[in-house]
C-alpha cells in the first residue's frame, strides 16, 4: 500500500464519521432528518467549533425543535434558549432569528418537506446549492456542507468532495484531485471520506495524528 492510500485509510478508519451521525440524525430521505440536517449545515457553517455546531443541533432536537412546523411555532426565546443549551452563544439571537424565518419559508414555499426543493431542482446540483442558499444564513459554505452530507440520500449530489474537503487533503499532501481520492478510499462512500478530510481541515491534531499513524 502506497504511502497516500495509508493515509486516507488512517483517515477513514479514525475519523470517518459526518457531522449528521456525530449530530445523532439517522439521515434518510423523509422530512424530518433532512430538515435537522438543513439546520447542522446552517450551525456548521459559522466561524464556530464544529463539536459545538453538533451539540447544538442535539440540543435543539432536545427542545423538540426537529421539523419546520415545530420550528416555526417556537417563539424567539425558546430557540436562543436551545442554541444557548448547545454553546452557540456567540450568535444565539441572530440564529434564533434565521431559523424561524427560515423554516417558515420552508413551510411555506415546500410545505416543511425539503424534497419538494430537491424536486424543483429537478437534478441539477447548481440549482439545488442556489435553492439551499435562499435561506437566511445558508451561504455557498452552508450550502456546500449540507450538498456534502446529503449525498448519503440525494445520489445527484454527489460524488461530492467540497473545497473543504480538498483543504485537509493538501494539508495531509494527498491529490487535489476528487476522482484520485475517491479511488485511494475503495469502497468508502464519499460523505464519509469527504467528512474525514473536512476533520483534517479543520483540526489540526486530526491531520498530524493521522500523518503520524500512516508512516
Amino acid at each position: 500500500m502506497d504511502r497516500d492510500a495509508r493515509v486516507v485509510r488512517e483517515l477513514v478508519d479514525r475519523h470517518g464519521r459526518t457531522y449528521a451521525e456525530e449530530a445523532g440524525i439517522r439521515l434518510a430521505d423523509t422530512p424530518q432528518p433532512l430538515y435537522r440536517l438543513l439546520v447542522l449545515a446552517h450551525l456548521l457553517s459559522a466561524r464556530i467549533r464544529g463539536s459545538i455546531a453538533v451539540a447544538t443541533a442535539r440540543a435543539l432536537h432536545e427542545a423538540g425543535l426537529r421539523d419546520a412546523r415545530r420550528m416555526a411555532a417556537a417563539d424567539w426565546q425558546q430557540r436562543v434558549d436551545a442554541l444557548g443549551r448547545g454553546g452557540y452563544r456567540r450568535y444565539d439571537e441572530r440564529t434564533a432569528t434565521q431559523l424561524g424565518e427560515g423554516a417558515e419559508m420552508l413551510t411555506e414555499r415546500w410545505g416543511g418537506d425539503l424534497r419538494r426543493l430537491r424536486e424543483q431542482a429537478d437534478g441539477d446540483t447548481a440549482e439545488l446549492g442556489r435553492l439551499l442558499q435562499e435561506f437566511p444564513g445558508m451561504g455557498p459554505a452552508g450550502a456546500a456542507i449540507f450538498l456534502r452530507e446529503v449525498q448519503r440520500v440525494w445520489p445527484e449530489a454527489g460524488p461530492c468532495l467540497d473545497r473543504k474537503a480538498l483543504q485537509g487533503a493538501e494539508r495531509l499532501g494527498l491529490p487535489d484531485d476528487p476522482d484520485r481520492l475517491l479511488d485511494l478510499a475503495g469502497d468508502t462512500e464519499p460523505a464519509v471520506l469527504a467528512a474525514a478530510l473536512v476533520r483534517a481541515a479543520v483540526e489540526k491534531e486530526v491531520a498530524g495524528e493521522t500523518l503520524e499513524r500512516a508512516g
